[in-house]
């Protein structure tokens, strides 16, 4: 017999250990506006608003998710009246896989900005809108991460400059959106990325501004005087949802979820108290607000998200499908916490009361968490987009203060290692990568170099994200030598003789 869909009318039957909406979701009002309502959002921000919700009963703080590519997510929750199930999972002391469960209320409306982009623009420039927050993915901001500025060159910044009435892109669709709330003489807004971006505010600040100032001059200067843009930093693991998670998950709520979404315990959020509209009290969920999110945006995407890296691409090569099985090898995690330890946390700033050491064993903790199941080719997507701020900039400040850099070129090495698209099995798969065919182009010329160091300067040179990093002798070298020894030893020599 098929389970009933999870539902407002099924909330009062489900398991009482499952957490439930507690306040009147038919009074929630849109003060949010979040694009890319995908996994991560429902997972993060959607769980800390609705601890704030629940603490304070204020309703205006409603999400209006909005889907800039597919319908999937609005197909999936929309006949469950947007709610879905967030599942919390690690192991108990003795290693048992052990699993809570939350249902998610303030998320009460959802769009698909393809099918109606006067819809989204519309919720941007309503009244009841005071903040847009984004999780987009760093190759949603269509612009150049080694620059930071947009390119222009892009099909769908090129479409929003002509058709302001059905924006594509993220950055077209906040600018239109805020043309049309300065039109209508309403207030100016918070405008928040909670992507894993360098300086995730003041970045999306440059390109909003830089499209605004195509458009009209007058606009850029009222968002530049009136907007804020607060920098974040979002740190919790949420692996993809699989058919296995939806079938155990509807078993024990006894309805079925067509879109649950996974989470471990950990979660963190550093973001800048700069709100112009105001904001809910996220802090009773967890968040920290702070006059400066830089030094924890610095930790996190240097010691989490570039670890997260290494590991992913070695991994995948390898053939350790996952976070956990890879970072069970020994030669794995002990390269891992040599790369924090040497070459990582000498170049991050002071956090007053953080002990170092402690967060290391603790990262390491939790990609050995054996309930996620995160798998490492899932992290490997978009490597060109994420690299330069994951390992790059921490390789130009190692190279500036005079000190090596082998173990994060061995992190490089083993990107462009992956970009061959067979692991070590002989197991082909595609790259997932928004240069994609750039990507392949350079890795054909540069193979067709015989010298390894030549070859991984080649390479390098082919791809704007390298920049000057292309002509580092001592950065080439230690990629070069990584890369020649992936290729001929295969990924657990190189660990071992690490």
């Amino acid at each position: 017999m098929a389970l009933i869909r999870l539902h407002p009318d099924s909330l009062a039957a489900l398991p009482a250990e499952v957490t439930v909406p507690r306040y009147d979701r038919t009074a929630l009002r849109g003060g949010i506006v979040h694009l890319g309502v995908g996994a991560f959002q429902r997972a993060h921000l959607a769980v800390v608003n609705e601890a704030a919700l629940h603490a304070s009963g204020d309703l205006a703080w409603g999400i209006v998710g909005v889907s800039l590519r597919s319908p999937d997510t609005r197909d999936a929750l929309a006949p469950q009246g947007g709610l879905y199930t967030v599942a919390t999972r690690d192991a108990d002391e003795t290693g048992q896989p052990r699993e809570s469960l939350q249902v998610i209320g303030n998320l009460f409306a959802l769009l698909v900005a393809p099918e109606d982009p006067a819809a989204v623009l519309a919720r941007i420039a309503h009244a009841d809108c005071r903040i847009v927050s984004l999780t987009v993915t760093e190759k949603g901001y269509c612009h150049d991460p080694a620059t930071l500025t947009l390119r222009w060159d892009d099909e769908d910044i090129r479409h929003d400059l002509l058709h302001a009435e059905a924006p594509r892109s993220a950055i077209g669709m906040l600018v239109r959106g805020l043309q049309l709330r300065r039109t209508r003489g309403l207030p100016p807004i918070t405008l928040m990325s909670l992507d894993n971006l360098p300086a995730n505010g003041h970045t999306l600040q440059g390109l909003v501004l830089e499209f605004a100032g195509r458009v009209d001059a007058g606009l850029r200067q009222w968002i530049a005087k009136t907007c804020t843009f607060p920098n974040s930093m979002v740190d919790r693991i949420v692996p993809r949802t699989t058919d296995d998670d939806r079938a155990s998950i509807g078993a024990r709520l006894g309805v079925t979820d067509a879109w649950p979404v996974l989470g471990e315990p950990f979660l963190d959020w550093a973001v800048e108290d700069r709100f112009v509209a105001g904001r809910p009290d996220w802090t009773v969920g967890g968040a920290r607000c702070v006059p400066h999110a830089e030094p924890f945006e610095k930790l996190k995407l240097r010691m989490v998200n570039g670890t997260h890296s290494s590991l992913s691409y070695l991994g995948a090569m390898a053939g350790w499908a996952t976070v956990d099985r890879a970072v069970a090898e020994p030669a794995m995690q002990a390269y891992l916490r040599r790369l924090m330890r040497e070459e990582i946390e000498p170049t991050l700033p002071a956090l007053p009361g953080l002990d170092l050491a402690d967060y290391r064993e603790r990262l390491l903790a939790r990609y050995a968490n054996p309930a996620l199941k995160h798998q490492t080719r899932q992290i490997a997507m978009d490597g060109s987009q994420k690299l330069p701020q994951r390992l790059l900039g921490t390789v130009r400040d190692r190279l500036a203060a005079g000190r090596s850099v082998g173990l994060l070129a061995l992190g490089v090495a083993a990107w462009m290692h992956y970009l061959r698209g067979v692991d070590e099995a002989g197991q082909a798969y595609g790259i997932q990568d928004p240069m994609a065919p750039l990507l392949a182009e350079a890795l054909a010329l540069a193979l067709k170099v015989e010298e390894p160091a030549a070859r991984a300067a080649a390479f390098m040179q082919k791809l704007p994200m390298f920049g000057d990093l292309a002509a580092q002798r001592p950065f080439v070298l230690a990629v070069a030598q990584h890369w020649d020894a992936l290729t001929r030893d295969g990924v657990r020599s190189v660990l071992e003789n690490l």
